[in-house]
């Protein structure tokens, strides 16, 4: 008796996945719930646990592969170091009444208008392809029908309609009319042969392929624009090192500066709601809470957990939630919800190094708030030249969104909070 391995729902909005790695290899042991398999999401990089206990059968899936949720993965065989099981026969150890159910059954194309099989049935490759062919097909003009399929059964994968666009091969298909079309793929130029030998080409992640799309929706359907101002951190920085020892006794979790400017952010945002707010079609929906999304770089790329309703929060809470979101995102523990449903977004470039950057919106939210390296500067105080540790901070808006009064404002009141931590106390 065999227990079958397939994709776990993955959450909102995310309808596939691309097979990761496999943990075990086919006829070895495996416990019960213990990772099988990895999945690569849009969002984020999930294990599958085994559903039962036994030895790894057939792998229906293989790395790379792109595969919709409810999709057959593998299976878990019964017993314990048994000999690894033998692939599944193509089509000859199908029943027949079973291959003759099939060959009836109808198929339905994008047009939701229904279609008989070509050649009986058995050609799985003339099947609906998946959606990020489909999505590949209008960007590159590449016809899936003339490409030969490496994935199971000969389906058309995600890597060979990339790979048809990089020869130029396949018919192209006519453009369907769309408001906004995509930008094609950009293929590469070859390479020198000398130079050709010295690359490496990797695939990339499905983390990274989203974040490279999310960031350029981002540029071409919001009218972006940054704002930028500076703030003396001299009162934050004397506040947390005068209580940080007795913070983090009371509290166990380390005092930062990422509190200070959530709570600074969340003043702002209810003095200025409309940067706390996005664009739906022909309405603007002003969002009454205040979900922070925090933006942490990881070793796979960049992802924002957030902080849900941290107005509610006082400090404390909202630097252990930080902490913990931050350490699971590099643990690549984080869940999908996790990362979804944030009005507004901080970004740190300051741990890095940089000293002002313009960052991109997090959409659809409107505002994204960018911090940087504190820094020592000569700065004019009361008619003297006076050392202070400055930061430059960047505000980057949807100027459909909000008017530039507003954005300027909003800083403002980030700027005045920081320098005058009281004010967050005294809910000013």
């Amino acid at each position: 008796m065999s227990t079958e391995i397939r994709v776990p729902t993955l959450g909102e909005s995310v309808t596939e996945a691309t097979i990761g790695r496999w943990f075990k290899k086919p006829g070895e042991a495996v416990a019960a719930d213990e990772p099988v398999v990895e999945l690569e999401t849009d969002k984020v990089t999930l294990e599958v646990p085994a559903p039962a206990a036994g030895v790894l059968g057939a792998i229906e899936a293989k790395d790379g592969e792109t595969v919709g949720v409810g999709a057959l993965l593998g299976s878990i065989e019964e017993g314990e170091g048994a000999a690894p099981a033998a692939p599944k026969p193509a089509k000859a150890a199908e029943p027949a009444k079973a291959r003759e159910d099939k060959a009836a059954a109808p198929l339905k194309d994008d047009a939701n208008e229904t279609r008989p099989k070509a050649n009986g049935g058995s050609a799985p490759a003339a099947a609906d392809p998946a959606p990020s062919v489909r999505r590949l097909a209008e960007e590159t003009g590449v016809d899936p029908s003339g490409v030969e399929g490496t994935g199971k059964d000969g389906r058309v994968t995600k890597g060979d309609m990339l790979a048809a666009a990089e020869r130029g091969g396949g018919e192209a298909s006519p453009p369907r009319e769309q408001p906004a079309p995509a930008a094609p793929t950009q293929v590469r130029a070859p390479a020198a042969p000398d130079d050709a030998a010295r690359e490496e080409r990797v695939k990339m992640t499905k983390l990274r392929q989203t974040i490279a799309r999310r960031l350029k929706d981002a540029q071409n359907a919001a009218a972006m624009l940054t704002t930028f101002n500076e703030v003396d951190m001299s009162e934050v920085m004397a506040l947390r090192s005068k209580y940080k020892d007795v913070f983090e006794k009371k509290h166990g979790v380390k005092l930062g500066f990422m509190g200070f400017f959530v709570k600074a952010v969340i003043q702002a945002l209810k003095d200025i709601p409309s940067v706390n707010a996005e664009i739906d079609g022909g309405d603007v929906v002003y969002k009454n809470y205040y979900h922070i999304g925090i933006a942490v770089g990881t070793d796979k790329g960049l992802v924002v957990p957030v902080v849900r309703d941290a107005d509610q929060l006082g400090l404390a809470g909202v630097e252990k939630a930080i902490a913990d979101l931050g350490r699971r995102a590099r643990d690549g523990k984080l869940g999908i919800d996790e990362m979804q449903g944030g009005t507004f977004t901080i970004t740190n470039g300051g741990i890095y190094g940089s000293l002002m950057s313009t960052p991109i919106l997090n959409a659809p939210q409107s505002g994204i708030l960018g911090m940087h390296k504190i820094q020592e500067r000569p700065v004019a105080i009361g008619g003297k030249i006076e050392i202070r540790p400055m930061m430059y901070l960047a505000l980057s808006y949807d100027h459909r969104m909000v008017d530039g009064k507003e954005a300027v404002t909003f800083l403002v009141r980030v700027k005045e909070s920081l320098e005058d931590p009281s004010r967050l106390v005294m809910d000013l």
